[in-house]
Parts: C-alpha cells; sequence; structure tokens
C-alpha cells in the first residue's frame, strides 16, 4: 500500500480532513487540491499528503491532478448558492468533469460523496444536483461507490456549532420545520466508511445510505444543545407562512444562516429506513457520546483557552 497514491477532492474540509487523516494511517499517499494552500494547512504536516494548489473546475488541472493516482475520492459539495448555478456547478457539472479525469487518467475507482434524499424528483435544488451528479457517477463504467449520509456532526460541523453560536446571542429561538427528522451520523464513523471501502471489493458500485443510531427532531437537536451548551432556550416552532419568511430574510444575509432551498430541503425527513452498512464492521456512534466533548462549556473553554495561548496573549 505504500505506493498507493488516492486523489482527494474536498480533503481540507470538514470530512475530508477526517478521511485524509485515516487514510495517511492506512498508508496512503494522498493528494489534495485546494484553491488556497493556506487553508489546508492543518494537512501539510501530515506525512504522505501532498496539498497542491490547483483550480478543480479546470478539466485539464483535474486530469493532471488525477495522473498517476490509484482512486479518487470526490467530496466537494456546498448547501447554498452564492449565485444562481452555483449547485449545478458544484454537484453536476465538477462530477461530470471528475469522472472524465479519471478516465482520461487511466483511474479505475472513484468514490462519491452524495446526500440521503437526493434524486431527480427531490423538493430542492440542492437535492436534486445532488441526484443529478450521482446518477453521473452510477452511469459511468468506472468502480464506482457512492455515499449517501444524513447531516454529519463532529467538532468542526456546522449543523449542531451554529444552534451552539445562535442559543448564545439570541433569547428565543424562532425555529422553521421544527418537526423535520434527522438521524445525525458521526463524521469519524463515516471517514471510515469510504476508507474502508477504497480497497474493499463487496463495495463496488453499491450506494450507501449512512445514518446514526437515534432519529431526532430538529427541535429536539435543538433543545439538546441548548442543554449541553448551558443556553437552554424557549424554542418557537414556526409555521409554513412564517417558516418561509424567516428563510427570506435569512438568505439575504451574510453567511446565509437558512435558506428557501434549505427549506425545501428539510421537507422529507433525513432518515434511513435501513441499518449502518455491516459492509464497514462497527456500529454507527451516538450523538451523545460526541457531542458534550465539543459543546459543553468545559469543553468550548478549553478550546477558546488553547485559541488564546496559540495568540500568545
Amino acid at each position: 500500500m505504500s505506493t498507493a497514491r488516492i486523489l482527494v477532492l474536498g480533503g481540507s474540509g470538514f470530512v475530508g480532513r477526517h478521511i485524509v487523516a485515516r487514510l495517511v494511517a492506512t498508508g496512503w499517499n494522498v493528494v489534495v487540491p485546494t484553491r488556497y494552500r493556506e487553508r489546508a494547512k492543518h494537512l501539510i504536516l501530515l506525512p504522505t499528503v501532498d496539498v497542491l494548489e490547483a483550480d478543480i473546475h479546470d478539466p485539464l488541472a483535474l486530469e493532471q491532478l488525477a495522473a498517476g493516482a490509484d482512486a479518487a475520492i470526490n467530496l466537494v459539495g456546498i448547501l447554498n448558492e452564492t449565485r444562481r448555478g452555483d449547485f449545478d456547478r458544484t454537484h453536476v457539472e465538477l462530477p461530470r468533469k471528475v469522472v472524465a479525469a479519471c478516465h482520461a487518467a487511466r483511474v479505475p475507482r472513484l468514490l462519491h460523496m452524495s446526500a440521503l434524499n437526493a434524486g431527480g424528483k427531490a423538493p430542492s435544488r440542492y437535492l436534486r444536483s445532488k441526484g443529478e451528479g450521482e446518477a453521473l457517477v452510477a452511469e459511468s463504467d468506472l468502480v464506482w461507490t457512492i455515499f449517501q449520509p444524513s447531516v454529519i456532526f463532529g467538532r468542526e460541523d456546522s449543523f449542531l456549532n451554529l444552534f451552539a453560536r445562535l442559543e448564545h446571542f439570541l433569547p428565543v429561538i424562532a425555529l422553521a420545520r421544527a418537526d423535520a427528522r434527522f438521524q445525525p451520523v458521526y463524521v469519524g464513523d463515516v471517514a471510515d466508511a469510504f476508507v474502508r471501502a477504497v480497497d474493499d471489493d463487496r463495495t463496488h458500485r453499491m450506494r450507501y445510505p449512512l445514518c446514526g443510531p437515534k432519529v431526532y427532531t430538529l427541535r429536539e437537536l435543538v433543545a439538546y444543545v441548548g442543554e449541553l451548551t448551558g443556553h437552554n432556550r424557549p424554542i418557537l416552532p414556526l409555521g409554513p407562512a412564517l417558516s418561509k419568511l424567516q428563510a427570506r430574510v435569512l438568505e439575504l444575509l451574510p453567511g446565509k444562516l437558512m435558506s428557501r432551498d434549505n427549506l425545501a430541503s428539510m421537507a422529507l425527513d433525513s432518515v434511513c429506513d435501513c441499518e449502518f452498512p455491516a459492509v464497514f464492521g462497527s456500529s454507527p456512534t451516538a450523538l451523545e457520546a460526541v457531542a458534550p466533548d465539543y459543546l459543553a462549556p468545559a469543553a468550548t473553554r478549553s478550546r477558546y483557552s488553547g485559541l488564546r495561548a496559540q495568540g500568545g496573549r
């Protein structure tokens, strides 16, 4: 395995950093392209990781990155559009280019990150574009594996941490789609599934929904975050009209805390109708086993002290 080489697109992101670390631990040489190398500095010190500045949307650059690789992983995705067409550019056109680059560079193996409920008839542009990209991969003659996770949680997540920040500053949480159901999956379990699948023939041309062990409503998740952080706030569920109004307002603000497309995605419960795939040899990690480690006040103070120490203050 020491000479095996793998290209990881999106390797510097939330899920990517976990996958890259596990690939290194199992002996892979990993290529991680990024538009700005500084953003991937947490990977640069890892042995056998080559962080390269590149535009992965450039077909020629992508083909050059794939040259000599034994496998490729595509994790690139966005939850909101900065401008119209970003979903198609990221979730449809990029997978098309990745498949073409793998063909041109003779990379036989492709692992692709999709999403639970992705499909052409889904209620949101996010899910429809994810479904179209997934179909492009599945229609290729590559040896592919597709993963369809529910919402992913972990120390650097943008889901539970978002509610923790909101509950810190707001006296009341006005919550759209409070009854939407999720089955959050731990980032470490997702990363393990990807890495185990790379060399496992049983996963060839398979799709795997990935969910944690328990289903929660959005209201239950927000309440749990409040309990962990010590900022228990009253939760005000919003009806359909106010939910749409809230989403419309929030998508106009910097950072896009929510959009109407996010709201549309929540019309479908993000839950699995099957067990965690047995092929990966482990049981999914409970939210309650991990979330206190990064949301409880002691954990928050510890992170803040660490940042102050790094800053010399």
